[in-house]
Formats: structure tokens, sequence, C-alpha cells
């Protein structure tokens, strides 16, 4: 099972096949797309940031757990005596370019790639992660109203850019194997009158 290093596996595998993809075909003719594993800070472009146009930035900016699958891994969490965490990760993906048109075929290469590889697994998932064989990684885009697109945005006191919210599930943390709970022994008291 993959272990804590899987949160930040998921970004630099997904930065990995858009780059790959862009190199395949880039969005912009003539021009190299970069892709980028970004902190909130790096989308204020006065300060020192990792984003240099024509670019596309994944920001990890909401992590939550899985609400559908908790259940069922916290039983298997109680038979091998140790904790499974699934988690969803969700991104903003954003195109950054210095016009519009430029913006939109960045967002179009995007959507394509990640629509036709839907979900990472085997090769696709960066190694650090400590993956097990068997794991895979569903990349859909999420269901995110405009308005909470907007708040988002608001909530990062940056302004909005051309962003598509995509959320990667199930992510299952593993702890390390414990040697489970203690035992519980029986203490009669007498009590003398």
């Amino acid at each position: 099972m993959a272990g804590f290093e899987s949160v930040g596996a998921v970004g630099s595998s997904l930065a990995r096949l858009l780059r790959l993809a862009f190199a395949e075909q880039q969005p912009i003719q003539g021009q190299q797309t970069g892709v980028v594993v970004i902190r909130t800070d790096d989308l204020d472009l006065k300060n020192d940031t990792e984003i240099v146009f024509p670019a596309l930035s994944l920001l990890l900016y909401r992590v939550d757990f899985d609400k559908t699958m908790r259940a069922a891994w916290a039983t298997r969490s109680a038979e091998e005596n140790r904790t499974f965490l699934p988690l969803d990760l969700h991104y903003l993906v954003t195109a950054w370019a210095d016009n519009a048109v430029h913006e939109h075929l960045i967002v179009g290469r995007t959507l394509e790639v990640l629509e036709s590889v839907p979900t990472l697994s085997g090769p696709l998932l960066d190694p650090a992660g400590r993956w097990a064989p068997d794991e895979s990684v569903s990349v859909v885009m999420e269901d995110l109203t405009t308005d909470d697109l907007m708040r988002t945005f608001e909530a990062l006191t940056v302004d909005f850019r051309l962003s598509l919210p995509y959320q990667a599930r199930v992510v299952v943390v593993a702890g390390p194997q414990t040697a489970g709970p203690p035992l519980v022994g029986t203490v009669t008291l007498e009590v003398a009158s």
C-alpha cells in the first residue's frame, strides 16, 4: 500500500503525464508549454514563482477523506492492525499564457490528455509514492459550480484564472503495521467487610 509520500506522488505523476503528452503534441505550435506543480504562493506572479509562460500549473488546494470508502478501509484497518486513510485530492489545473487563445489551447490539450488517461497505474504512478502493484488513482473532472470555483479564488486572495477542477481518487495512505491492541486482563478485587 502507498505511504504518506503518495500525496505528493500524485501531483508529480500528473505533471509527468502531461509533460510527456505535451512533448508529443504541444498545445501552442512552436512554443514549449511547461507543466509545474505549484503551491498557493506561486499563483501570485509578483512573487518568485515556478510559473514561466506558457505553462500549466497543478495546485493541490484541498485534501478530503473519501466518504464512500472510509468504512470499508476502517474494517481492513482493524483486521491488519494498521491505518488506511482513503483520500480525495482536489487540484486546480490552471493555464498560463500571454493571451486568451493560447490559454484555451492549453486547456483543450489538457482536457484531451486527462480524458484519454483517466486512471494512473503502474508506470504512470511516480514510484516515490511506494505504490502497491495493484494500486491505481482515478483522475476525473470535479463537478464544481462556478460560484464554488470563484470562492476558491477569493480564499486564495489571487485574481481568477482559467482553471479546471480535477479530483484524484482514491489515494489510500497506509500507516505502518502495529503490534495490535494491548491484551486485556481481568483483575478481581475482594472487599473484606
